[in-house]
């Protein structure tokens, strides 16, 4: 069944419920709501009737099992654009929190490997011009001063763990860790929780690149303008976003890419600043796919929980994949 027909079928069954029953009723209010939510999450069509036809056949029929319904999908009563909204706001505050916890685990590396005062120790003094080009509060930085001279903190250690997903596609997962045994297990667990497969080291990092990228929503600028400043503060490149024609509410919130060599990325960071532009804070630094790769519906779902799943790990402070 093709997708606007599937979608006039699921219609159908949202209108002939509803004329079934009372619109102030709870079932009714109920069916919106569920209903709400299946568009809020980007299911499959497919999908979204398997969770919406048990309800509906239920309810039509009444009785006994009217009474007693086991829910496939939990009655939030939050809108489309809200639960999405919702959504890119904790995607933000966490990708907030881990450039805040790397920051922090730098100053603690670099002060244990050279003292607290960034005048003889150079690395620390990299380290909080880092932090200071990407407005990290200053507490954080003092806080994590202080944490380095603790009795048994030990220098934070940066590995790289390698994964393929779903669909063809492939991800490297950056972590700053105190306890390699530690982040190396719960990486692990996680990917075979998730159905996905551990990568032998240097299989998957080829096909990235190193760079140093600014962020910059969409929405918040004219695509000629940031063109403009780019060119003018000698960036090497600025990766448009990715146009979904099935999700064009998302497109608002899709992000502009510059990509920087090392030396000229402060000038382009106050180049956008002296325009006005805002930009995301983010570790300054990004993986970049060489080639990337388009896969199915399902494949980008399952990728999408795989990394936000490696996202919440405390060790881990990136995740990166080379799926469109």
């Amino acid at each position: 069944m093709g997708s606007s027909s599937t979608m006039r079928a699921l219609g159908a069954i949202v209108h002939r419920v509803s004329n079934g029953v009372s619109s102030k009723s709870p079932n009714s209010l109920v069916l919106h709501c569920t209903w709400n939510v299946l568009l809020s999450r980007k299911l499959s069509y497919s999908s979204a009737i398997s969770s919406l036809l048990p309800w509906v056949s239920t309810h039509m029929h009444g009785g006994a099992a009217a009474r007693r319904t086991i829910w496939t999908v939990a009655p939030l009563c939050m809108g489309r654009r809200s639960s999405k909204i919702a959504g890119r706001k904790g995607a933000q505050d966490a990708k907030k929190a881990k450039l805040y916890s790397r920051i922090g685990k730098e100053v603690v590396s670099a002060v244990k490997k050279g003292g607290p005062s960034p005048i003889s120790n150079m690395a620390l003094a990299t380290v909080l011009e880092k932090a200071k080009e990407l407005d990290v509060p200053k507490e954080i930085v003092e806080r994590n001063i202080k944490k380095a001279s603790e009795k048994g903190q030990e220098a934070y250690i940066e590995k790289v763990y390698e994964v393929y997903g779903f669909g063809g596609a492939c991800m490297v997962v950056e972590v700053l860790t105190d306890k390699i045994n530690r982040s190396v297990a719960a990486v692990r667990e996680v990917v075979k929780d998730c159905g996905a497969k551990m990568a032998d080291s240097g299989s998957v990092l080829f096909k990235f690149r190193r760079a140093r990228v600014v962020n910059i929503k969409a929405s918040d600028v004219d695509k000629d303008q940031l063109l403009s400043i780019a060119l003018d503060a000698g960036a090497e490149d600025v990766i448009e976003p990715p146009v979904y024609e099935d999700d064009t509410e998302d497109s608002s919130e899709s992000y502009f890419k510059i990509v920087s060599s090392s030396e000229n990325y402060t000038t382009v960071l106050s180049k956008l600043r002296e325009e006005g532009v805002s930009f995301e804070t983010d570790n300054g630094s990004e993986l970049l796919p060489i080639s990337a790769i388009e896969v199915d519906d399902e494949a980008m779902e399952l990728n999408k929980e795989l990394m936000s799943q490696l996202l919440e790990l405390d060790d881990v402070d990136a995740v990166y994949t080379d799926q469109k």
